[in-house]
């Protein structure tokens, strides 16, 4: 169960976060720690999150959070990085994991399957191409439930 400070606490992280060029990803209130733990993932959507952007992003926040008197009690604020998801999303995970073997989901079957594996060739406006024991494979997006590494 999400904790009720939550919706609060980003609706003050989002614009700080949009201010250094980041994204919020989630935010954790860990209330059952002593002293609590106030945990924000971000992403840098123009290049990998780094450590410069986990410590501008605490620096920033701690003055807001300070400032608006939102958390009563004292607590830690921690700032990191959500890490690599094993599914896909976006075009730069796509470029990334050019390559790479993965597994596709279909929500109905196409050409008899809703489960595919193989190397991934591109992502495109109208398709996912994979490599499938050689032979290349062009599934459609709009039926494509998940790309997920293998």
């Amino acid at each position: 169960m999400t904790h009720p400070l939550i919706p609060q606490i980003l609706d003050l992280a989002t614009p700080v976060a949009q201010d250094l060029g980041l994204d919020v990803v989630a935010a954790v209130f860990q209330t059952n720690q002593r002293p609590p733990v106030l945990r924000i993932d971000i992403r840098n959507p123009q290049d990998e999150t780094s450590l410069n952007d986990c410590e501008a992003m605490s620096r920033a926040l701690e003055a807001v959070l300070d400032a608006s008197d939102s958390i009563p009690e004292a607590y830690v604020l921690e700032v990191s990085s959500p890490g690599l998801s094993d599914i896909l999303n976006s075009d730069r995970d796509f470029i990334s994991f050019k390559g790479f073997s993965v597994s596709i989901t279909t929500e109905e079957p196409y050409k008899g399957q809703t489960h595919w594996s193989g190397h991934l060739i591109e992502r495109n406006e109208e398709s996912i191409r994979l490599s499938c024991k050689g032979k290349a494979i062009a599934i459609p997006r709009s039926l494509v439930v998940n790309v997920q590494l293998n």
